[in-house]
């Protein structure tokens, strides 16, 4: 095979706003993180253990309006994209690196409804959701159990 792959596939939260930067030239570029949670159970103390690894994504040009308009902290999001690595120097003049999602498909896997609660609960904590009950396993009204003593 000749050919070389770059691609990238994420499901996560955002962990802040889309921030937002505009050029002269009429483009614009917009940059937020991504959470990804990986869980599972040590088998030394039978606990369950959450690792969340942050992603940086970058969106270009209308996709990037898109996300801000649509995108708050906390929604989920369907992120498709390639790695880009970018080198720059800090203000002490030591060369950095950061690896970056330039994003080029993304989809809203959050409801409007669950938007808005997002936004909610950036600006109050909320109270624990309750858990609903199972489907109930009982008869249907009228259908008589014939291991009833009576």
């Amino acid at each position: 095979m000749s050919g070389t792959l770059n691609k990238v596939m994420l499901i996560g939260h955002l962990g802040d706003e889309v921030k937002m930067h505009y050029f002269e030239g009429g483009g614009c570029v917009g940059r937020f993180p991504l959470a990804t949670n990986e869980t599972y159970t040590n088998k030394q103390t039978n606990e369950r253990v959450t690792n969340t690894e942050w992603h940086n994504i970058v969106v270009r040009n209308k996709g990037a309006e898109i996300c801000e308009k649509y995108l708050s902290k906390g929604d989920k999001v369907y992120i498709e994209g390639r790695l880009k690595t970018r080198k720059w120097q800090d203000d002490s003049g030591n060369e950095r690196y950061s690896t970056e999602i330039q994003c080029n498909d993304f989809t809203f896997l959050s409801t409007k409804k669950e938007s808005e609660n997002n936004a909610a609960a950036a600006n109050k904590p909320m109270a624990q959701k309750p858990v609903e009950n199972e489907p109930s396993t009982s008869k249907p009204v009228g259908e008589e159990n014939d291991d009833l003593p009576f």
